[in-house]
């Protein structure tokens, strides 16, 4: 199992902005693909910050949710927003 945990930083109300128009469909499509078996985000006290929760069922499935995050409307929208993300493998 993969896991990636960590944070969207927001650098201001614009990108934040941003992350509450396009996260959800992206969260949407991530739970839709084969291999996904979390995909959880939320807000935090602070409004520019998002906690991150993926797992993946092994690291094939993560690297096809790469492919396709790269793809996606999501990335094109959100790249330029600073993570903070771990990966970890699991048993």
């Amino acid at each position: 199992m993969i896991r990636l945990t960590g944070r969207l930083i927001c650098a201001d109300a614009d990108e934040a902005r941003i992350v509450a128009a396009f996260l959800p469909d992206h969260i949407r499509l991530s739970r839709a693909e084969p291999g996904c078996l979390r995909f959880d985000a939320e807000v935090t006290d602070d409004p520019l910050i998002w906690r991150i929760a993926e797992e993946f069922g092994d690291e094939a499935a993560f690297d096809a949710h790469r492919v396709r995050n790269r793809a996606s409307v999501w990335w094109q929208k959100s790249q330029a927003i600073r993570r903070d993300f771990h990966k970890t493998a699991a048993e």
